[in-house]
């Protein structure tokens, strides 16, 4: 599981990464074809998209050469489940758009799965701003997206399958969402790339990284790829402008009419003079502690919220979850409540419905933990108990009948 930025860096360091390439230079790195296993997978594809009701025909898109898909021709129209009515994505209707050949788009994924959820983790943890994920698959010889460029920091992750992204050299200078930098026609872009830089095939296990701006193409190279494109939304200027206007409320000069201009020398004089006193004011401002710790605090906490609950730890009914946030291990229930360990003579056992099991002293601690939880995990037994086999421990309890395996 990806938990830092230096594992999903590796075996290029953060500190280089910083110094050489964070909006200054593209940086492709080539993995292992496990590296990102727990990231996602043809598997966890099909049963997001069997959650049915979290999709629309905004969250889900479908791409035919470069061409949006109108989503009436891909959805039905149903009912929410809160009696709204939606346009939802049809599988049979969006699985004949695959056959010929159709790109799909699954927008916001991000925290969908633990997998997914581990590496927008890692970069928001890194302090790199808020990060938003795609998944986009695609197929061979169908490009899904002409050159572009886009106005947050990408990092491709392939998952599936091999890609042929097309680096150009050209980079438009730091664009926003915003209308100024939307709806450019395709020859500007055409014109703006300049020329090509490099071809990077990507292939499972690869990582990407391309700063804002900066001018690109892909297209399928197997019969089936899957990314998912994590982008970078860092804290901008415009943002400490915007905490100014709301510390500047309470500044009476602020709130002070700008002086009449009737067109004479005098009035211009004057409006001249009160916006280089405003320009100064705002410079003391931008000094001020109260502003800097504010403008610290903000860039400091610049991600997404992503909740993590933990319900009853909460309740006091279990100890809290001790595995890193983000396993997605298999889980074990707990099928026999109270059962412990006991000692019996120099040797510790667990009694079952079918005999009892010799432990040891440290399998016993860990095993009076567990047994003390409602479900449990691999990841978090070892978290808890280091010193013990956790796989071996939960095998044996299992096959005592103390545990199940759980969804």
């Amino acid at each position: 599981m990806i938990d830092s930025l230096a594992a999903l860096l590796a075996p290029i360091t953060p500190e280089r990464f910083f110094t050489e390439h964070l909006d200054r230079q593209p940086l492709h790195i080539r993995g292992t074809p496990g590296k990102f296993a727990d990231v996602l997978s043809w598997r966890q594809v099909n049963r997001l998209l069997d959650m049915t009701h979290i999709w629309s025909g905004a969250s889900l898109k479908l791409v035919m050469d470069s061409q949006a898909i109108p989503p009436e021709q891909f959805c039905t129209r149903a009912t929410s489940r809160d009696g709204a009515p939606v346009l939802q994505p049809d599988a049979k209707l969006v699985q004949g758009w695959i056959a010929k050949g159709a790109s799909v788009v699954m927008n916001d994924v991000d925290s969908l799965t633990p997998g997914l959820a581990s590496v927008s983790s890692a970069l928001e943890g890194a302090g790199l701003g808020k990060s938003q994920a795609n998944v986009y698959i695609s197929w061979q010889s169908h490009k899904a997206f002409r050159t572009h460029y886009d106005t947050h920091d990408v990092w491709a992750v392939q998952v599936e399958g091999e890609k042929d992204w097309n680096i150009w050299e050209g980079r438009a200078d730091h664009p926003i969402p915003h209308p100024a930098f939307r709806g450019q026609p395709q020859a500007q872009h055409d014109q703006a790339r300049g020329k090509l830089r490099e071809v990077v095939r990507m292939r499972p296990g690869d990582l990407l990284y391309l700063p804002r701006g900066w001018y690109h193409d892909a297209l399928a190279e197997a019969p089936a790829s899957v990314h998912i494109a994590y982008g970078v939304h860092a804290p901008l200027g415009m943002d400490f402008v915007n905490l100014l206007s709301e510390r500047i409320l309470y500044d009476p000069e602020f709130r002070k009419p700008l002086p009449r201009h009737d067109g004479s020398v005098a009035g211009k004089f004057a409006l001249t003079q009160r916006a280089g006193l405003l320009g100064q004011r705002l410079a003391e401002l931008s000094r001020d502690p109260k502003v800097m710790e504010v403008l610290a605090q903000f860039v400091s906490n610049y991600s997404y919220a992503r909740g993590v609950y933990d319900m009853l730890a909460a309740r006091g009914i279990a100890a809290p979850t001790a595995a890193a946030q983000g396993s997605d291990a298999p889980a074990f229930r707990i099928l026999v409540p109270g059962a412990k360990p006991v000692r019996r003579g120099a040797e510790w056992v667990v009694k079952t419905a079918q005999g009892s099991i010799v432990v040891s002293s440290a399998e016993a601690e860990a095993a009076t933990w567990l047994l003390a939880r409602p479900d449990v995990t691999a990841a978090e037994l070892a978290a808890a108990a280091p010193a013990v086999d956790a796989p071996s421990l939960l095998g044996r309890l299992t096959a005592a009948g103390l545990l199940a395996p759980a969804a």
